[in-house]
Formats: C-alpha cells, sequence, structure tokens
C-alpha cells in the first residue's frame, strides 16, 4: 500500500465526502458563503447545483460542521422516498422522534398531515429559544414532482417575521432544468440563492493536489511535476473526483517503481489503469520514459554521470560533485531517541520513510541558525510564500507541525546560515510582513520546529 510507503496517515485520495479535505477553489468557496449567509439570513429556499464529481456533497458536509448547538439540522442523502418517508426522516435527523418510535410507535402510520403538524410545533418550540433548523437534500435531481412540490409547502413554514426552516436541495446541473417545468413554477419562484460549483482550473488542480496531500500528513518528499498537473487537468476536466482516481493511481505506480517525485509518466499509467484516454503523445512505452520502459537502475545513472565529468575533465569535477549524490539524494536521520522522549505526547516524530529523498530540513550543521518565516494553515499561503522566497534565490525548506486536534500546520524556514549575524543580516533584508520572522539557533531546530511556540 503506497500510504505505509510514502507515510501517509489516511489516504490522501480518498472518495468519501470528508469536510476536512475540501478544497475551497473560487466557486467552493463563493457557493460556501452565499449558502451559508442565506441560511443565517433565514432566506428560506437554496439551490446548489454542479456536475458529477464536483464536490457537492463534502461541501454540505463541511457547511453542517459549521453551525452551532443551537441549529438543527437534517441531511437526506436519499432521494427516493415518497413524501411521507422524506418527512419521518426529517423528524428522525432532527431528533423530534426516535427509530423505535418510528418503527412501532403512533408516527409509524400517521398521516402526512400529522407528520406535518409535528415537524411545525417542533420548529415553532425553536422561535423562544433563538433555535433554527436547517435541512439539506443530495442528490435532489432524483426528486419526484410532488415531494419538491411538498418541499415547497415546508418552506411555507414561517411566522410574522421570519422562516422556521431553511432549505437546501443539491442536485445536478439538470436540476436548475426540472426546476424550471411549468408544474414547478411556484417553486422555482421561492428560490432566494442559486449558486453552481465549477470544474477546478489548472492551477486550481495543483493546489487541490498540494492541499490533499498535505491534509493526509504525509512525507514531504512526494510531489508531481507541472507537466504531470498539466496532463491531469486534461485528462480530469478539472473535476475533483476524477483528480483523485488519477492521483491515487498515479501514487500507486510511482511506489511500485520506489520514486517520490509523480511524473507525466506515472499519470499515463494511471489513465491507463483507469481506461481514460490519454493523447497519442502520452501513449504508454512512448517517449523515453514511457510506462513499459523499466526505471534505469541507480548504477547506471551514476556510471554516465562519472563518464560525463571525465570527459570534460578533472576541474568540472570538483564544481558538479561526486556523481553519486546526483542520484542520491540525503535522507533526514531519525530523529534521536533523546528528543523523542522530550516531546510533548501529542506530537509525532517528522520520520521520512527510509530510501525516500528529504526534502525538508537540510542535515544539521553545528553552530548555524535558521530563520523562521512564519507558520501557515492554508496550501494556498504556503505556495506564496514560498514562491516569493524562491524568487529571490533564498534556501527555502519547510517542516510540518501536528497539532492536537489532528490539524497540520506548515512552518517555512529560510537556512541554514553560518553565523546568527549572517541569518540577522537576511532576515533584516526581507520585505514586510516576511521581515517580522525570527532566529533560532540550529542546533535546537528540532526542539522549535516541532512543538508549537508558546
Amino acid at each position: 500500500m503506497y500510504e505505509d510507503y510514502y507515510g501517509f496517515v489516511q489516504p490522501p485520495f480518498s472518495l468519501t465526502p470528508d469536510p476536512r479535505f475540501l478544497y475551497r477553489s473560487e466557486s467552493h468557496d463563493l457557493a460556501l458563503q452565499q449558502v451559508w449567509q442565506a441560511i443565517r439570513r433565514k432566506e428560506g429556499f437554496i439551490v446548489l447545483t454542479g456536475d458529477i464529481g464536483t464536490g457537492k456533497t463534502t461541501l454540505c458536509r463541511t457547511l453542517l460542521e459549521q453551525f452551532d448547538e443551537a441549529t438543527f439540522t437534517a441531511l437526506i442523502l436519499n432521494p427516493f422516498l415518497s413524501v411521507e418517508e422524506l418527512l419521518r426522516e426529517v423528524l428522525l435527523s432532527f431528533g423530534v422522534v426516535s427509530k423505535d418510535a418510528l418503527r412501532s410507535g403512533r408516527l409509524s402510520t400517521a398521516s402526512k398531515h400529522e407528520l406535518i403538524r409535528t415537524l411545525h410545533d417542533f420548529l415553532l418550540s425553536l422561535v423562544p429559544l433563538h433555535g433554527s433548523a436547517v435541512l439539506i437534500i443530495d442528490e435532489a435531481q432524483h426528486l419526484s414532482t410532488e415531494v419538491l412540490e411538498e418541499i415547497r409547502v415546508l418552506s411555507n413554514l414561517e411566522t410574522n417575521d421570519q422562516k422556521l426552516l431553511q432549505i437546501v436541495i443539491v442536485g445536478q446541473l439538470n436540476l436548475m432544468d426540472i426546476l424550471h417545468k411549468t408544474e414547478l413554477r411556484q417553486l422555482d419562484q421561492r428560490i432566494s440563492i442559486r449558486c453552481s460549483l465549477k470544474a477546478l482550473t489548472r492551477e486550481e488542480v495543483e493546489a487541490y493536489v498540494t492541499h490533499r496531500l498535505w491534509v493526509a500528513r504525509g512525507s514531504t518528499s512526494v510531489t508531481f511535476t507541472s507537466k504531470a498537473f498539466d496532463l491531469m487537468h486534461a485528462l480530469s476536466a478539472g473535476v475533483p473526483r476524477v483528480i483523485n482516481l488519477i492521483c491515487d493511481r498515479s501514487l500507486m505506480v510511482a511506489c511500485q517503481r520506489q520514486v517520490s517525485r509523480i511524473t507525466e509518466d506515472h499519470v499515463v499509467g494511471a489513465a491507463t489503469h483507469l481506461s481514460i484516454d490519454v493523447p497519442k503523445t502520452k501513449v504508454k512505452g512512448e517517449g523515453p520514459e514511457g510506462d513499459s520502459a523499466p526505471p534505469r537502475p541507480r548504477w547506471m545513472v551514476a556510471a554516465l554521470a562519472a563518464g560525463l565529468v571525465l570527459l570534460i575533465g578533472g576541474g568540472v569535477y570538483a564544481w558538479i560533485g561526486n556523481p553519486l549524490e546526483l542520484v542520491r539524494a540525503p535522507v533526514d536521520p531519525p530523529l534521536p531517541q533523546a528528543e523523542r522522549n522530550w516531546l510533548p505526547p501529542h506530537v509525532a516524530p517528522l520520520d521520512i520513510p527510509a530510501g525516500l529523498p528529504a526534502i525538508g530540513p537540510p542535515p544539521p550543521r553545528p553552530g548555524s541558525f535558521s530563520i523562521l518565516i512564519g507558520t501557515y494553515d492554508s496550501a494556498h499561503q504556503v505556495a506564496l510564500v514560498e514562491r516569493e522566497l524562491r524568487a529571490q534565490k533564498l534556501p527555502v525548506y519547510m517542516v510540518d507541525v501536528l497539532q492536537p486536534a489532528g490539524d497540520m500546520l506548515r512552518r517555512i524556514f529560510l537556512g541554514r546560515y553560518s553565523t546568527r549575524e549572517e541569518a540577522e543580516r537576511v532576515r533584516s533584508g526581507l520585505a514586510p510582513p516576511l521581515s517580522s520572522s525570527r532566529v533560532i539557533p540550529g542546533e535546537l531546530e528540532r526542539r522549535f520546529v516541532i512543538p508549537p511556540f508558546p
């Protein structure tokens, strides 16, 4: 399993709608804000649409996690319900009745009118408590006309000054066509907010994949090349669910080859496994590193590098360095046992799996100093800061910090520098707000990096 090889705490590209993995693209962020504001303003009826696999269910679950204890919520995932079945599911989700009561109690045979009356009484009881109720129905394009009309009736439950129930119906793009039908005109007129999720752009695909790798708390050595992202965007059309499938299979292919840099050839291999058509120029086996070409052994690459050095001359050898270092990146040594014991119990040591290149901290140098730029909880912020620092040709490296609640923060450093004066000179030359960074001793870096600062 590649999760073990790369050190992931959980699968980064699972298809389950886990809110922690929601990447807020421009359209996702706008939709989340619009739905949230409409619910807070008690506007009644809201419609969210999006193509297959764009993340509608994940956004719904993210929305549910944002409500406080005074908000009662019901998420209906099964649209193939009768009116009475829908009403019973809503009452059950709100906690008005128990499963046993629905199976054998009076409500098990209650009429539609009795079920609506029970729901209305519950909603009225929330008014003096300043509570509210939100109903979210997923896959709403499958709802029957009868159920949609009943939803319109539920949206009419109100007092003189506010709606008692906020309803969000979520579905595929054809849901809008269904709502435009003549027999549903009254429902269509009551929609206060209409928002739609769009496919990801090329830049958003890269940010999306980076975000999921980060949330899965994997080794920082797992990277995708720019051409891999280009091909991934072309093959997936920017649909998150397809991106997840391609990335998952790409990591499987890369794990089999024991590499941590995912190239377009790995993406081609993934697409082949998924029966996704690939442009002819990227067909399996074409090109020097096609999927059918076996990976070159390290000794072959080292021999080629050494031969090149001998041909050019011994003087150039000193400039290039040992050719073996060109094909074998240094591995960050495990944290010493003494420092492991020093760590707080909720912090996991940042070990790198054997054989993987260390793209985290450089090897420690006694007496050296590093500049802590900042700690970030957004992959987008990290990308912006890293791009700015690398544009200035500064020595950037990053370390992930595991938090007690299971969240992951990323810290950006510059270094290492031989003296504090040198590090301070670099720090003072940074533009605000990066100039507010701090210099720390290199030999204490592990102790400073892993626990959060007080």
